[in-house]
């Protein structure tokens, strides 16, 4: 395999044969291009996908109070359902199996302002699980905790987005935030990997904000997460149960869709894993529909080749040489040619995805790229069954006799 003066054959072959080294390699590169190409805007939708759920746990459900649609139990359509304190206890207290985490919110915009800086944000009033559920990160300080909620003491943390705005050469922690005329402190910031909205919210405790505002014990929409054990038919029969009993507690009629809605995470996270799944399983058939085309193209281009040969083979067999030499120059020829282009389509189609990739910001469409170790078999499988499919033409050929192989046309 590497004697110099096959080496050296081969190389004057290549060189005298250009247009056919061209169409050799170019069919392979090509294939594993456009392979690698659709693998990567595969990968880039599912990632876009699954991205949409980074900022939020994945077995959450959100109850939110609306308008009913219809009358029911006396009551005309049009009302429009409160939540409570006593809400966010009854469920705790009834499904507490049932549940891992679990906060209320309570929404209000605000006028922000630190010494000559302001801004307009919103406020979450919400209790120390929801940092878990939300995926919070916490990057200096702390969060909300129990202390803070059960003295409704008058503590803030901040986004980093409201630290950038109002705090861009200090650090915020322990500072004063006066919210609407009333003074909180600073005991925390964070970052959301959700987008740079997620990072522009100010969190205190619920307690504290009900009592600011005329000791209410309103609540804007419930959050919790399920027994992360809950499989996704145990996880929507929970959520139904959830959404038939908070009817019955707000006597709304059980085919009103409208007055009480739950987002439940769970079913969006299956239809997505559903979907990404139905991608992979098209981008895998459409994949091996390139490496079967490139196979037969250079299963062709083989065949033409050592067609186009006959003479020279018939030469060879004349002088002496062995049919294994015959169809090792052959062979290795057209294994140099094709791993050298699959290579070449492979690194020129890598380096396309990753500058491309870089210049699109889109929520369903995130980090294209693709496995170099499935980039390397594809080349690889493209390459020895390109290969192959020539080895029973040269062998053919190999066994012509000599005198019938020079007065082939």
């Amino acid at each position: 395999m590497f004697d110099r003066d096959l080496w050296a054959e081969i190389f004057n072959s290549i060189k005298k044969n250009k247009l056919r080294t061209f169409l050799t390699g170019f069919s392979v590169a090509w294939g594993i291009f456009i392979l690698v190409l659709l693998l990567a805007s595969v990968n880039g939708m599912k990632n876009g996908f699954v991205s949409e759920f980074n900022d939020d746990a994945t077995n959450s459900i959100f109850i939110f109070p609306s308008v009913t649609t219809l009358p029911y139990a006396g009551f005309e359509a049009g009302r429009r359902i409160k939540f409570t304190n006593d809400d966010l206890e009854y469920i705790q207290g009834n499904f507490s199996e049932d549940i891992e985490y679990i906060t209320p919110r309570f929404n209000k915009n605000v006028t922000a302002k630190y010494k000559k800086e302001t801004g307009t944000y919103q406020v979450r009033a919400v209790l120390p699980d929801h940092k878990l559920i939300e995926k919070t990160i916490v990057t200096s300080g702390r969060y909300l905790n129990a202390n803070d909620v059960n003295k409704k003491l008058k503590v803030v943390v901040i986004g980093k987005k409201i630290k950038e705005d109002l705090f861009p050469d200090e650090d915020p922690l322990e500072k004063t935030l006066i919210l609407n005329n009333s003074t909180f402190n600073i005991i925390g910031t964070y970052t959301d990997e959700g987008n740079d909205r997620e990072e522009r919210y100010l969190y205190i405790p619920v307690t504290t904000m009900q009592r600011l505002y005329s000791n209410t014990d309103k609540i804007n929409q419930i959050i919790l997460t399920y027994n992360p054990k809950y499989n996704l038919t145990q996880a929507m029969a929970f959520s139904d149960m959830l959404e038939e009993v908070m009817k019955r507690r707000h006597r709304v009629d059980p085919d009103d869709q409208g007055a009480i809605r739950l987002n439940n995470y769970a079913e969006q996270f299956s239809n997505v894993n559903n979907f990404t799944m139905m991608l992979t399983a098209i981008s895998v058939f459409v994949g091996l529909l390139i490496l079967i085309a490139g196979i037969i193209g250079i299963g062709n281009i083989l065949v033409f080749i050592i067609k186009e040969r006959t003479k020279e083979i018939g030469i060879r067999k004349a002088i002496g040489a062995k049919p294994s030499q015959i169809i090792n120059l052959v062979i290795l020829e057209s294994v140099f040619i094709t791993t050298i282009s699959g290579i070449g389509g492979m690194l020129f189609a890598m380096a396309l995805v990753k500058l491309v990739g870089k210049g699109i910001q889109s929520p369903a469409f995130s980090n294209p790229q693709v496995k170099l170790q499935t980039v390397i078999i594809a080349t690889t499988i493209l390459v020895v069954a390109g290969i192959l499919a020539g080895l029973i033409p040269a062998i053919k050929a190999a066994r012509v006799k000599p005198i019938e192989a020079l007065n082939a046309d």
